[in-house]
């Protein structure tokens, strides 16, 4: 597996999934909206295309999204996991301490996470 793809170990989709049922951990879908149109999206998943990131979850940022003032761990998802692991990175660059790429939404699925529409 390339380096970039690299997921933080701790965080598994499985423990994303059980986490995120819990409310102990943060969910974003960094796809754009006519991928999630098409394939629905994590169950209680945010969602904040990659082109929004730095706009929508920078919490020096008036447009910040309020759950992402919380310091409540991260985990993103993306189609693969390679805009994840991007996405990863600005958190971490924007103060987000715990980050974790979860890879693709199927991960999310195979690990028994559900998914809406």
């Amino acid at each position: 597996m390339f380096a970039f793809l690299s997921k933080t170990p701790g965080l598994s989709a499985a423990e994303a999934v059980q986490r995120s049922a819990e409310g102990a951990v943060i969910v974003i879908d960094i796809r754009d909206p006519g991928e999630i149109a098409m394939t629905g999206k994590a169950k209680g998943a945010l969602e904040i295309p990659s082109a929004a990131l730095s706009m929508r979850a920078d919490p020096r940022s008036a447009e910040c999204l309020p759950e992402l003032k919380s310091g409540k761990p991260i985990a993103v998802y993306c189609a693969s996991g390679a805009r994840s692991s991007m996405a990863k990175m600005m958190l971490k660059r924007m103060g987000h301490a715990d980050v974790h790429n979860i890879g693709g939404l199927h991960h999310w699925q195979n690990a028994g996470g559900q998914i809406t529409r």
